[in-house]
């Protein structure tokens, strides 16, 4: 595998591991009164795991595609893995769960965009974040919910 490929699909998973590292001591997740249908605790690095692969699998794609015509996909990618990843520190270590109920809902939009973006370009990387729409979705029920319950 070279360095660019590994780099694409690897990114969030690293970059979703420093923080789920940085946050881990401050999860406080079993402590909330958390609305219906919540899932158990150990369900989150699991499922995030997979989606951050295939967040990588289809950028890699792209990327590989239309290496020199990717401004516009590049930066909402980029812009929502960052979104996406400072909601754990809002949501875990600051506890601001009102920006964390904001901020998800700005990263239900970046992502929905992005997938947008890619569908215009190469279907195959768009269908491959379909998970991840669904799963952010829930986790905005969830954020939602907990902001109330507690």
């Amino acid at each position: 595998m070279n360095f660019k490929k590994g780099f694409y699909i690897f990114l969030p998973i690293i970059l979703g591991s420093i923080v789920g590292f940085l946050i881990s001591g401050n999860i406080d997740y079993p402590t909330l009164l958390k609305p219906p249908f919540s899932p158990p605790k150990i369900l989150f690095p699991i499922v995030w795991s997979i989606i951050y692969l295939l967040m990588g699998i289809s950028y890699y794609i792209l990327k590989k595609k239309y290496y020199t015509d990717t401004f516009k996909e590049s930066l909402v990618y980029y812009t929502q893995l960052i979104v996406n990843l400072f909601w754990s520190i809002i949501f875990f270590s600051l506890k601001w769960r009102f920006v964390s109920v904001i901020w998800i809902i700005l990263l239900d939009f970046l992502v929905i965009k992005m997938i947008s973006l890619f569908y215009k370009k190469e279907k195959v990387s768009a269908y491959l974040n379909i998970l991840y729409l669904i799963w952010i979705l829930f986790a905005t029920y969830l954020t939602i919910g907990i902001y109330i319950l507690n």
